[in-house]
């Protein structure tokens, strides 16, 4: 074999043009096949940096959209709901209760609108948040509902543009009612989920039960799995347990970051592969063009067939002789195939500005698929070849 493949590369050194035309289709087909991955793989990448990690155990639990008339009252939001989910749903960490209202936040004459949220004790650590400086809400600010206030890290370098925004005093009018905070705490600029760490401000729920909506239930419930892979497990038997409990299944609405992911993840990953099947079409037109060189090829060598047969060789050595010979060019193509996709995918994705992610994967699948190709055309002619009479092989010549 080693013998042929060595005869199969001086072949090609004889006609280098047609042998370029015939590596050209394997070269853009495998090319192809591993930009296309390429580019869905740092797509991929690109969506779960922009969501970032931080919530991806969470599962958001709100109020349902429209109840037709004469079905079952919306959940309502309380302590003994939190209690009830614990108890009916595996796989449970903790359940938080959220508000948001938006008002007017102002330091001096800088004022700017945004939403506070009001959230309870360490659910601002738990989703992932990050301070710049000062400290988180604590249980006392939560029970005794103090007016405390942490800024999102755009908020605090709009209102105090020369820093050292804790320890300061804001004004935040909500519903037409002023109230006065202490900030005690600025946010980090970062991707955190569904938080809006830079733009929003946060409160604790226990102010907001108090001194704006008293004894108000949560507008949102945020139920935190034991572990992100446990989520989409969590969200069903969150879905399941709220249609048992309301009578029907439009009562709330539930959405995880870790489940959006993954349906994103996986229509992209189903594009990909769409896109890189369409291709693989051009391996297939290759080896079309590879069968049709090959026939020209055991035309042109019938002599050299008629020899080999006249001294003994036999039809599976002549056949297997020009399958390598077949092979050899799809093997060359290949390889030439995957430096040019990784070439052009580093390039791709540099512009596009987005991390370079290549699959091992598509690269070895888009190899062996070319080879593949370069046996199965060339079967074939090799099998033409191996039917030669010898004396016919000589004479024609």
């Amino acid at each position: 074999m080693l013998e042929d493949f060595l005869n199969s590369l001086q072949n090609f050194r004889r006609n280098k043009m047609r042998t370029f035309l015939s590596l050209l289709g394997i070269i853009i087909g495998v090319a192809s096949v591993i930009v296309i991955m390429s580019m869905g793989q740092s797509s991929t990448a690109q969506i779960e940096q922009t969501f970032g990690s931080n919530g991806l155990d969470m599962v958001t639990v709100s109020a349902g959209g429209f109840m037709w008339r004469g079905s079952s009252s919306s959940i309502t939001f309380n302590e003994s709901f939190r209690e009830k989910l614990f108890a009916a749903v595996p796989n449970i960490k903790t359940v938080w209760f959220k508000n948001t209202v938006s008002g007017t936040i102002s330091s001096g004459e800088i004022s700017s609108s945004t939403s506070a949220t009001a959230v309870e004790t360490d659910y601002m650590q738990a989703y992932g948040l990050q301070l710049e400086s000062g400290r988180f809400f604590d249980v006392t600010d939560n029970v005794m509902g103090t007016q405390k206030i942490i800024l999102g890290s755009e908020i605090a370098s709009s209102l105090f543009p020369n820093g050292n925004a804790v320890g300061k005093n804001v004004i935040m009018v909500i519903s037409s009612v002023t109230f006065n905070f202490e900030v005690i705490g600025v946010l980090k600029s970062q991707t955190s989920g569904m938080e809006d760490a830079s733009n929003g401000c946060y409160v604790t729920r226990g102010f907001y039960t108090k001194k704006i909506v008293p004894n108000a239930n949560a507008a949102t419930v945020m139920v935190q799995a034991v572990s992100k892979d446990k989520a989409t497990d969590v969200l069903n038997a969150v879905e399941e347990y709220c249609t048992q409990l309301a009578g029907s299944d439009t009562a709330v609405r539930t959405m995880s970051m870790q489940s959006m992911l993954d349906q994103m993840s996986e229509i992209t990953a189903t594009v990909s592969m769409l896109l890189a099947a369409i291709a693989a079409i051009s391996l297939l037109v290759g080896g079309i063009g590879i069968m049709n060189i090959m026939i020209v090829t055991v035309t042109e060598r019938k002599q050299e067939i008629g020899i080999r047969k006249a001294l003994g060789a036999s039809p599976n050595k002549i056949r297997l002789q020009f399958l390598i010979e077949s092979a050899s060019i799809t093997v060359l193509g290949g390889i030439a195939g995957i430096i040019l996709g990784i070439g052009l995918s580093f390039a791709v994705e540099y512009v596009r500005e987005l991390d370079f992610v290549i699959s091992t994967d598509s690269c070895v699948i888009a190899f062996v698929f070319s080879v593949f190709v370069g046996i199965f055309f060339g079967f074939s002619p090799a099998s033409r070849a191996a039917k030669l009479d010898p004396v016919i092989a000589l004479s024609g010549e």
